[in-house]
């Protein structure tokens, strides 16, 4: 470890102990990347995302507040939704028309059961194929959900209710921006069906089982938005960084915290989920174009050369800014990427300024090639250095 290195862990360490957070300072620190070592990204995260306050002295009672808040919410809405399945196992004499799977009523609960389930089978399917190229969300958990796995539940856990279930999932063959597929070309194509998939024993969760059910309790508590695919490429970067915490008191609660964080993370990007709002100037489209506009204002003649050749920034930049660039780049890199963006004390600007750096970074390879070649350049980035990447961005920053 290079003296410089150890340095900025100190500094890290030095801000992090204090009594009170200087958050300003703590946003200095992180934008040039933070040390994974000791978890002090992960705490650095929590911060920076609002999950912790700034006082220290709270940190143990917010914690415990809001990891029993979410064990409620999994008693409340995958526990007890539970025990109305298990309804068909009792005697039809005892089977109420409330209970009835036939009841017309929008409310019941067998209806909201069914709805849940068409929800619940798009997840399963895109978070079974979370970050392909490593074997992590496959893996089993070191801490099961004790909760859900307790026999004295009666219900079936997410994955099970999924196999089950009778519904056929419908093939997203287009998203939002008219183009196929949101995954990326780097990443290794995932299996097709769930029996490629290793079963594991009873008692045992694989990762991406947690972050299924994260995905599910936020799409319950959150029905204007519920669950829009690509969420799970914005979940999966956050869970793995805590559930890799080198501090097992912090990676024992990875999917209380993760859910927090991504509920807060969602606060501030959701509207490039809704499509409603894709027009207006809080909208996704609104910072497509201003990702041009930004690379007009710095390369005219790149600019100029994307636009003869009629490359509209939704071609790409959707997915970019939808997903934080977590489809473009390996794991990795994504998280160092996220430690900047998180310490962008503007929310994101700085994105803007990330995609700007990686047309001009290619800007030689785009003016020489023609409609097909950059369409594939764009939508397949080639492998770099991030940190060139952002070393850019902040020059196109420090420009203005």
């Amino acid at each position: 470890m290079s003296t410089r290195h150890q340095s900025r862990i100190a500094d890290f360490q030095d801000v992090l102990r204090e009594p009170k957070i200087a958050l300003g300072k703590l946003r200095e620190l992180s934008f040039s990347g933070i040390p994974c070592e000791g978890g002090l990204r992960c705490l650095c995260w929590k911060i920076l995302l609002n999950y912790l306050p700034l006082e220290r002295a709270s940190w143990t009672s917010i914690l415990a507040k809001q990891r029993e808040l979410y064990s409620q919410f999994l008693r409340e809405m995958i526990i007890q939704p539970g025990i109305a399945k298990a309804n068909l196992g009792v005697s039809r004499e005892d089977v109420t028309f409330e209970d009835h799977p036939l009841n017309p009523n929008p409310d019941s609960r067998w209806n909201t059961y069914f709805k849940d389930n068409e929800v619940l089978l798009q997840i399963d399917k895109d978070v079974r194929r979370l970050c392909p190229d490593i074997s992590f969300f496959q893996r089993p958990t070191d801490y099961p959900c004790l909760l859900i796995l307790d026999p004295q539940n009666e219900f079936e856990t997410l994955r099970k209710r999924v196999e089950q279930t009778t519904l056929k999932s419908q093939t997203v063959a287009k998203n939002r921006s008219g183009v196929t597929n949101m995954s990326s070309p780097h990443k290794s194509p995932a299996p097709n069906s769930l029996s490629e998939y290793e079963v594991l024993p009873n008692g045992c969760e694989a990762h991406w089982e947690v972050v299924e059910r994260i995905l599910f309790i936020y799409a319950k508590l959150n029905p204007g938005i519920a669950y829009v695919q690509g969420m799970n490429e914005i979940v999966g970067p956050l869970y793995y960084t805590f559930a890799t915490d080198p501090n097992s008191e912090w990676k024992e609660h990875a999917e209380a915290d993760t859910f927090f964080c991504f509920t807060n993370l969602m606060s501030e990007i959701r509207d490039n989920f809704i499509k409603s709002l894709d027009d207006s100037q809080c909208g996704i489209t609104y910072k497509m174009e201003k990702v041009y506009s930004t690379l007009k204002e710095k390369d005219v003649e790149l600019y100029l050369k994307l636009q003869e050749q009629n490359i509209k920034p939704q071609f790409f930049a959707f997915r970019w800014l939808t997903l934080l660039l977590s489809q473009e780049f390996l794991l990795p890199d994504v998280i160092r990427i996220w430690d900047t963006l998180f310490a962008d004390d503007n929310r994101f600007d700085f994105l803007l300024l990330v995609c700007c750096a990686m047309l001009v970074l290619i800007r030689e390879q785009l003016l020489g090639g023609d409609f097909t070649l950059n369409m594939r350049l764009l939508q397949d980035y080639p492998i770099t250095d991030v940190h060139h990447i952002l070393q850019k961005a902040k020059e196109l920053q420090d420009s203005k």
